[in-house]
């Protein structure tokens, strides 16, 4: 209520103010669009990195204990996926184990991204590359 207790009352819409509300949307609406690619695309590369991460740990430990050359390579593609690729290199009495994969093909845009990692593992004694 205005001073002296009389009610204002709001000016009525004019035809032109009307439809503004509809003009911000479509304004909007990219934006929100692209931050959802981004925010799947960043979803997909960590769920890629982790992937990654997890294969690289268990086949290093597989192959530090003398496992062969195709159970290693059945461990990476068991926990990374069946595109994901493998490189065992034995350096000394290490052994080191690299896993790439892409990421996920339902993520627009991220076709030459690729998800990497590597660990490494003491060669157990007795257990030969």
């Amino acid at each position: 209520m205005a001073a002296g207790g009389v009610a204002r009352r709001r000016a009525p819409r004019t035809d032109g103010e009307r439809g503004t509300v509809t003009a911000e949307v479509a304004l909007v609406l990219p934006a929100v669009v692209m931050v959802l690619l981004v925010c799947c695309t960043l979803a997909a590369a960590v769920l890629g990195q982790v992937r990654c991460a997890d294969a690289a740990r268990a086949a290093a430990r597989a192959a530090a204990i003398g496992e062969p050359a195709a159970v290693v390579v059945a461990v990476v593609r068991d926990l990374a996926g069946g595109d994901a690729h493998v490189t065992v290199d034995h350096d000394g009495q290490w052994v080191e184990v690299v896993v790439t994969r892409p990421l996920s093909p339902a993520v627009p845009g991220a076709d030459g991204l690729r998800a990497r990692a590597a660990a490494r593992a003491w060669v157990e004694p007795g257990a030969g590359p």
